[in-house]
């Protein structure tokens, strides 16, 4: 077997209390006027961030004048830079093969539908000329004759429509109507 040797690399990892120790012991090793020297170098440096800040926020508010000087807003800004995002997601490949992937599948759907629209035109001819279908249709036209007949006398002639209406009329004259009195003006 082999012997494992200790060393950097084989350490376990360190665990809480390890790093606590660390620093405590890097928090000693310091002296008082190595700390005071490094706080005062912390104050000197958010100061000059707090300054920075301020600077910063000056110059936005110069930027800001005088784009608004100049006519230029931000709404002008955005619009602008989605043209200029719609121009490059235009021009690039993706787009490119998306579109012409999108347009060859809507041509081909488009031939489709045409061919299943001639298929079904086609059938419908078929069945119109169908043997079944124009017996169908001469019982319909022997029941609209016979409709008329009954209703509107011996008149032959005149649209499916006009039957109907006629129809209409005659039912309504045969039906009688009601005259009814209030109930307060029946004798007792």
């Amino acid at each position: 077997m082999e012997t494992r040797q200790q060393g950097f690399l084989d350490s376990e990892p360190l665990r809480e209390t390890d790093e606590d120790m660390a620093s405590e012991v890097n928090l000693n090793i310091m002296t008082d006027e190595e700390r005071e020297e490094i706080q005062q170098e912390l104050a000197k440096l958010e100061e000059e961030i707090s300054t920075l800040r301020q600077v910063l926020s000056s110059k936005e508010k110069q930027h800001a004048e005088l784009k608004q000087k100049l006519g230029m807003s931000s709404l002008n800004d955005l619009r602008n830079n989605f043209s200029k995002g719609w121009h490059d997601m235009q021009t690039s490949t993706a787009y490119k093969k998306t579109s012409e992937t999108l347009s060859t599948a809507g041509q081909k759907t488009s031939a489709a539908f045409n061919t299943l629209g001639s298929a079904i035109n086609r059938k419908f001819g078929d069945m119109r000329n169908s043997p079944s279908f124009k017996s169908f249709e001469e019982t319909v036209e022997t029941t609209v004759s016979t409709i008329k007949t009954k209703v509107g006398g011996t008149e032959s002639g005149g649209n499916f429509e006009e039957v109907l209406s006629s129809a209409a009329n005659a039912s309504s004259q045969d039906t009688p109507t009601n005259n009814l009195t209030d109930i307060s003006e029946r004798p007792c």
